[in-house]
C-alpha cells in the first residue's frame, strides 16, 4: 500500500510541475499577416483573424512553434465544426486544434477561396487565406483543483481495486 501511495504522490508532484506554469499569452500572428478589424473578428480578445499568404502547413507550423510545450497534441476537425468551435457563420476550409492536455487549446481555422467569387480581399490587398485563431486558456488554480481531485479519485479507486484483488486471492486459497 505504501508503494501505491508513493506512486500517486509522484504522479501528483509531476502533475503539479506540468500544470503550474502560467498559460502562454495569445500567440503572435505569422509574419506579414494583416489582422482583420472586422467586427466579428474583434468581438472577443480570445479570437483574432488574420489575412495571410501562408499555406496551411506554414500556418500550423508557425503556431506549433509559438505555442509549443513538452506535451502537445494536434487534432484535426471537419471544417463544418468551425461554426461550433470558432464562431457561427465562420467559413472554413480546415480546422485544427493544438492542445496542451488538461491546460489550454488553440484552434486554427483557415479559409481558402476555392472559387473566384470567394477571393479574399482586405483593404485593397489580395490574400490566399484568412485564418481565425481562437485561444482557450485556463486558470492555474482550476488546473490544480482538477489535478488534485483526479489524483485523489484515482488513488481511492486503486485502493478499492487492490482490496478486491486481495479478497479474491484469499477466497481462492
Amino acid at each position: 500500500m505504501r508503494l501505491v501511495r508513493a506512486t500517486f504522490g509522484i504522479i501528483l508532484f509531476l502533475g503539479f510541475l506540468y500544470m503550474w506554469p502560467q498559460s502562454p499569452s495569445f500567440p503572435v500572428p505569422p509574419p506579414d499577416a494583416v489582422q482583420s478589424m472586422e467586427e466579428a473578428d474583434t468581438e472577443t480578445p480570445f479570437r483574432r483573424a488574420y489575412f495571410t499568404n501562408y499555406t496551411r502547413a506554414q500556418v500550423v507550423e508557425h503556431y506549433k512553434v509559438h505555442f509549443a510545450r513538452k506535451v502537445m497534441f494536434n487534432l484535426n476537425y471537419p471544417p463544418e465544426e468551425a461554426q461550433t468551435l470558432i464562431r457561427d457563420q465562420t467559413r472554413s476550409w480546415y480546422l485544427e486544434e493544438l492542445v496542451h492536455p488538461l491546460r489550454e487549446s488553440l484552434f486554427i481555422n483557415g479559409f481558402i477561396a476555392q472559387q473566384e467569387k470567394d477571393d479574399i480581399w482586405y483593404r485593397g490587398q489580395h490574400f490566399e487565406e484568412k485564418i481565425t485563431i481562437r485561444y482557450i486558456p485556463s486558470e492555474w488554480w482550476v488546473r490544480m483543483i482538477v489535478l488534485t481531485a483526479t489524483t485523489l479519485l484515482g488513488y481511492l479507486l486503486m485502493r478499492e481495486w487492490w482490496k478486491e484483488l486481495i479478497q479474491l486471492s484469499e477466497l481462492r486459497r
